[in-house]
């Protein structure tokens, strides 16, 4: 009967993860998009975080955040940011160039270029990856419930193999796999959605 508890623990850290990690990744990867002297000044030490295994930083935001849901959300931002930015990256260096010289000609200004332009296709390339994020976002609330909590889906994980309870351990990874499944689909309506909404502004 306390599976609820662990699970709803898991799954607000999961969103919250998601949220921040999408926001922060999109709004990097616009930023480097459009400015490409910061990109080439910050390219190698994000090339070099982005390597680094996300799970390393477990324990350094259990130090930073304590033992609470924080350090949780903390890492499940870490694992989705990094892919939030490679594609929003990737979908504004992808911009028709001809579109900005039109808006350019229509006497647009370097804002409304980003706004108008820019940010809707770089959101194209962002949304085209909601089924991506959301299992990392997951991901990384396990792994930081599993390393130091007392409660989530990871911390029981953890509780059930330290007593040898193999079932208890079963009986988890079975709920873990249902709740992906269902954030699946709730990324696939959300994706439907916004597809039908792209080909009606056409």
């Amino acid at each position: 009967g306390s599976i609820f508890v662990h699970l709803w623990a898991t799954i607000y850290a999961t969103m919250a993860g998601f949220i921040i990690g999408s926001v922060l990744g999109g709004a990097l990867g616009i930023w480097l998009g459009v400015s490409p002297f910061v990109s080439r000044l910050l390219n190698p030490y994000l090339n070099a975080l982005n390597a680094l295994p996300k799970v390393a930083l477990a324990p350094l935001f259990v130090l930073w955040f304590g033992l609470g849901i924080e350090s949780k959300i903390a890492l499940a931002a870490a694992l989705v940011l990094f892919l939030v930015f490679l594609n929003t990256f990737a979908g504004v260096r992808q911009v028709d160039q001809d579109l900005i010289d039109i808006a350019r000609l229509m006497k647009a200004t370097r804002m409304q270029v980003i706004t108008k332009v820019i940010v809707p296709s770089a959101m194209s390339w962002m949304f085209a990856g909601l089924r991506v994020y959301v299992p990392y976002a997951l991901i990384g609330a396990v792994i930081g419930e599993m390393v130091a909590s007392n409660k989530g889906l990871g911390y029981l994980v953890q509780f059930s193999g330290a007593q040898f309870d193999t079932a208890g351990v079963f009986a988890v990874l079975i709920v873990i796999a249902l709740l992906a499944v269902a954030l699946n689909l709730l990324v696939d309506a959300v994706q439907n959605h916004l597809e039908q909404w792209r080909f009606t502004s056409r």
